[in-house]
């Protein structure tokens, strides 16, 4: 249990339940493409300090995100990180410049109904998924992922409509979000925040990461097309509304 203490300033049990959610979550993320950092994040948000939460939040995913591209590196669509990359960079200098958000709520329902469009709208049109719909994707969500922390069902919402495949796109999903949160070491670092004290908390999150990625792509290996389809689809959409339950609430000042 001392160990356990010594991994940050929460619990010892915190620490241990965050650890378990860490493999819970990367398992999700790596057997339906989406979902596991959502997950964690709003875990997260109720028991960690707010000034914390979005930059370790950012470290855990990126171990995650990481490690699942080198494990299906074979299958990353290289010519969609290439024009998502410019818009990463974009983004991540809008938001370690901007000192302001919008109104608690707000982003969140935002997304939320993106994503919603993207599972049961008509389809967007092709230029939406081209070079230039890419790099604007690219900064959007960077900077929503620099200010509430979780940009993964929209940038999973943009991949799913440029691929149909399960493996490229779940190899792509992760490359994309490792760039995305590699940025945020360099944002919150300016900024101030000090990783130092979460660092243990964040090594051992990551690495418990690493086997719950394990875990689910074995998963996904068992899993047809048509049926990762049908749950990527739901999961989508049990987020979004997660999202609007969670959105409405801090419009309101009710949550």
């Amino acid at each position: 249990m001392l160990m356990l203490e010594l991994l940050s300033p929460l619990s010892a049990g915190v620490n241990l339940g965050l650890v378990l959610l860490s493999v819970l979550t990367s398992a999700l993320s790596a057997a339906a493409g989406i979902g596991g950092g959502t997950l964690l994040i709003i875990a997260m948000a109720q028991v960690m300090p707010a000034t914390a939460l979005i930059p370790v939040h950012g470290m855990v995913q990126l171990g995650s995100n990481g490690g699942r591209a080198l494990m299906t590196w074979r299958h990353i669509r290289r010519d969609i990180v290439v024009a998502f990359l410019p818009g990463v960079l974009v983004g991540a200098l809008v938001a370690a410049w901007l000192l302001i958000r919008l109104p608690h709520g707000v982003l969140e329902l935002c997304i939320a109904a993106f994503v919603l469009y993207s599972c049961w709208g008509p389809g967007l049109p092709q230029r939406a998924v081209g070079r230039t719909g890419t790099v604007i994707a690219g900064a959007v969500t960077t900077l929503l992922s620099s200010l509430v922390g979780a940009s993964g069902p929209m940038v999973a919402s943009f991949i799913k409509l440029g691929m149909n495949e399960r493996l490229p796109r779940v190899a792509t999903f992760a490359t994309c979000m490792t760039l995305q949160h590699t940025t945020k070491a360099f944002i919150f670092g300016f900024a101030g925040f000090v990783f130092r004290d979460w660092l243990g908390l964040m090594l051992v999150m990551v690495m418990a990461g690493f086997l719950g990625t394990w875990l689910g792509l074995r998963l996904l290996n068992r899993v047809t097309d048509h049926r990762f389809d049908f749950l990527f689809k739901w999961v989508l959409t049990l987020l979004a509304l997660r999202l609007i339950w969670l959105g409405a609430e801090r419009l309101l000042g009710l949550g």
